[in-house]
Parts: C-alpha cells; structure tokens; sequence
C-alpha cells in the first residue's frame, strides 16, 4: 500500500453497502496534489457515493482515507471543510432568497463587538476570491435572479472561502452553456496555478479531454481503471465506462415528416418579475420531425414550456396541438391532449422525490382502469408495470420499483421521467435538457430512443443548452434568443459557430 504526501487524495478498500445493495465495493484511488482528476462512470457507478465518502456525507462500511499521506477519520462534513475539502454538489445548496455573499459567508460569519456580522471584513475575502480566480460575481445580488452558471460560480466561492484546497465538483457542466463551460475550464486551470487540487464527477467525455490531466473510471460499484487522459480517447474511455462499445454518434435515417401537430402563433409569456420572457415567438412541429431549440439559458426556454404545459398563463398568441387549443386551460388538459413533457428540473417538476419508483412511472395516469379499481389502487399491477419499464430503460438498480425515487442516482432518476413520458404514447414530446446528467451509454440509449418515437410519426420538441445534441439530433433547429425564433434552418445547412453567433444576439441571416 504505496501512500505518499504527494498525492492530495487517496482513498483503500472504500466499501460501502446500502442494506443489500454494495454501491462499492473495495475502491481504491489516487489523486495527485495540483491536478485536476475526473471520476467517470455510469449512472449508478458509485462516483458521487465515493466522493460524499470523502465529503463525509456518507461513512465507508470499510476502507481508509489518506490526505497528503495522513490517515484521517471524516465523520462529516464539517470535518472534511477542516481538512481543506470542499464539494459543489449536482443540485446546488443555496438559499434562493439570500443574497450572493450572505449564501457564501452562512455559516462561518465574521463577527464584530455583541455578535454583530462584519460584512465589511467578509465582503472584502469576497472580492478577494472573485478577483484571484476571474470568479466574477456580484456579491449583493439575489440567487434567485443569477442565471445557474453564476450560482455555480458562487457554490465555488462559498468553498474557497471555508478555506477548500481540494475540490470536488458534482456534475459541474451539466447545466452550463458552452461559453460557461470554457469559463469554467478556465477558472479551474487557475485553482490547478495556485496549488488546489480539484475532482470533477463526470459523464462528458468531450471536457475530460478539455481539463483533466488523469481520470479514474468506475462501473457497477468497482474500480476499473486509472488512465492519463493525454494518452487515451473518447472511445476508449466510453468503452471502460460502459463495458461495450458505444456509439457517440446519432445515427438516424432522414425523418418522414407528416402534417403540423402543434403550433405556437405569436406567443407572449412573462417572466417571475412582471416582464416578457417570450415575446411573439412563433413555431411548428410535424408529424415525425424532431425540432431543436437552441439557445442560450435565460432567454425564455423555461417561460416557454411552462406556457405549454400550462404551468405559467399566456399573456397573448395560441398553443394548438392537433387542431385544440391548449394555452391557459390545465396541466391535465394538456396531458389528456397528447402532450407529454420530459421537464429540465427532474427533482422540482418531474418526479415526487418522496414517492416510490413505481408511483412516479404510473403518476400522470393513476386514475386509469390500469392502476386502479372502484378509487383503489392497484399496487400489485403498478409494480408489474414498474418492473416492465425498469428493465426497458435499463434504470438502476433493477431492483429499485418499491424504492423512494430520492434514493436514485440523477441519472436514473431522469430515465424514470423519460420512460413515463413515452410511454403514454404522447402526439407531441417535449424533451427539455432529456439528456442533463446522464453517462454516454444513457445518453445513446436515450437518443436512439427519441429518434424511434420520430420514426413512429411522433412530434418532438427538443430544448437543450447541449450545442452538439441539438446540431445531431434535430431534423429542424430554430435558434431563441431574447424570448423569440430568431432562425429556423434544415440540419446540416448551418454550422455550430453560426448557431454560436445567432444564440448571442448576432445578425439574423440564417432565414
């Protein structure tokens, strides 16, 4: 057992059990002071589980832990932030009506004469911060009003702060745009300058390249393997994540597209704040046609699907699918009209975290002769079907229908939203980030799934931040920006920095 000071991190034997279920079993891993190191793997493999080890969240039923060649107990967080670690979980943990700097200093307050908070003192190790590492942030702002890549920025902050020379970062990219991404990229690279060591928990192949210098891969729970990421490639990595050969390209014949299901006719919605979010966006969707939108967050994709699934009132303009239309009717009504929606935050709109699996896949039609009998529910033929759906879209564990969705990996927690949502065979589908946090074996599984369901003659509505899931899989991609379509293009006439141009507000020539 070679354990050394020069490494920031290692981890011996880490097991941990779940009552029967081993999520690790025996990992060990290396990483290195002054590196940037990324732990891949599936859904379910166990990556965040041995990093909230580390984070102290969780305890090891068995294995050690060594900081820069020291044994040490982590009982808990606190006792990880003692010893210089920090986390950004996937979720982020920030108090939405606070501001920046009051969700960065909670906690570990500098305090003046009678208890009094010195934020003059905390302001000023703020700035400190934000201008050491091009972290910038504006330290009196609402959470509630930055956009998901600053409250990221300050997840990272809140960490330096307490003092944080290892960092580990859950999930870090899934909910940025590329420019966020680069952004990031950049900023770890300084942390990496200045001596931090950082851990990124990863599914994105593309940025482990991008950043990190070696990457541990994990699949069903054990280790796997240790490669530096100079001397490797995607597939390979795909390949040792998986365990098979995976297809990092969409593969689809051109769409057999039909007549218009639905259409948006000079929408108008408004934002939390009183103020046009969308403003006369027009669109269609055909019958076996995937439609892309892309665009950068923030420029009214969430005002625009909650309008449609009636989630948000329509100021002004039409939603019509087949014919009816739908806008300020009901949530039901939509859902009884064909629509079906695979929502961006899995864990606020689409699943009832404190519900069973098998609930949540049946939640949306628990009323039907199905699942219920004279107003009593069925439990024996939800399970059934529970079961049916887990080895259909391969959620883990295969055991999971009788478990609380919370428990799931978000990952798996996503695939159990996808699989309810297709299979209530919807005439129009609306897929909002259908791929945020999953492993590439998912995110092909996932694909070819909604290019089945366009090749079936189904209508699909694609919104993602993700540039190259828009550019691969969409049949028609239309570009929002500042609330309305700025261009709408065939697949493949256009290119990624064009679409780059038309998100950020560029000319309009792409008609």
């Amino acid at each position: 057992m070679d354990i050394r000071e020069d490494y920031a991190v290692q981890m011996r034997g880490i097991t941990k059990r779940f009552g029967s279920f081993t999520a690790l079993d025996n990992v060990s891993i290396d990483i290195k002071k002054g590196t940037i190191h990324s732990i891949l793997g599936e859904n379910g493999a166990g990556k965040t589980t041995l990093m909230n080890i580390l984070y102290g969240l969780y305890r090891a039923n068995e294995g050690e832990i060594y900081l820069s060649g020291k044994k040490v107990d982590i009982k808990n967080p606190n006792v990880a932030i003692e010893h210089g670690i920090g986390m950004v979980h996937q979720h982020f943990m920030l108090v939405e009506n606070f501001t920046i700097a009051q969700n960065i200093i909670l906690g570990v307050e500098d305090t003046k004469g009678f208890g009094v908070i010195d934020y003059e003192k905390s302001i000023k190790k703020i700035y400190d911060i934000i201008e050491k590492y091009g972290l910038e942030v504006e330290p009196n702002e609402l959470i509630e009003n930055v956009s998901v890549g600053m409250q990221q920025k300050v997840e990272i902050i809140k960490a330096l702060y307490r003092g944080a020379d290892i960092l580990i970062l859950d999930e870090p990219t899934a909910v940025l745009t590329p420019q966020e991404i680069e952004e990031l990229i950049n900023i770890m690279n300084k942390l990496v300058e200045d001596g931090k060591t950082i851990i990124i928990i990863t599914h994105k192949l593309k940025e482990i390249k991008q950043a990190a210098e070696e990457c541990t891969i994990l699949r069903r729970g054990k280790y796997i393997d240790t490669v530096k990421v100079s001397e490797t490639h995607e597939e390979e990595l795909a390949n040792k994540m998986v365990g098979r050969a995976v297809n990092l390209v969409v593969e689809k014949t051109p769409a057999k597209v039909g007549n218009v299901v639905f259409e948006i006719k000079d929408l108008f919605v408004k934002n939390e704040k009183g103020l046009y979010a969308v403003k006369g966006l027009s669109l269609q969707v055909r019958k076996g046609e995937i439609l892309g939108i892309g665009g950068v967050d923030g420029n009214g994709q969430k005002e625009l699907v909650e309008a449609i699934t009636n989630l948000r009132p329509v100021e002004k303009g039409q939603i019509i699918i087949n014919g009816v239309e739908i806008q300020n009717t009901s949530p039901k009504y939509v859902i009884e009209n064909g629509v079906c929606t695979i929502h961006e935050d899995r864990q606020k709109v689409g699943l009832v975290l404190d519900f069973t699996v098998a609930e949540n896949l049946v939640l949306e039609n628990i009323e039907s002769p199905l699942y219920s009998k004279r107003g009593i529910i069925q439990k024996d033929r939800i399970i059934s079907k529970a079961k049916d759906l887990i080895k259909k879209f391969d959620i883990r564990p295969d055991n999971c229908a009788e478990q609380v969705v919370r428990g799931l990996s978000g990952g798996n927690q996503q695939k159990v939203i996808i699989a309810r949502e297709i299979e209530n065979d919807p005439e129009l589908l609306i897929a909002v980030q259908p791929t945020r946090g999953l492993d590439v074996g998912a995110i092909e599984f996932i694909h070819k799934t909604l290019v089945q369901e366009r090749d079936k003659g189904k209508a699909i509505l694609l919104i993602s931040y993700e540039l190259d899931e828009i550019m691969n899989l969409s049949d028609t991609i239309g570009v929002i920006y500042d609330g309305t379509i700025v261009s709408t293009f065939k697949q493949g006439t256009i290119d990624e920095n064009t679409i780059g141009l038309l998100m950020a507000g560029g000319k309009n020539f792409a008609k």
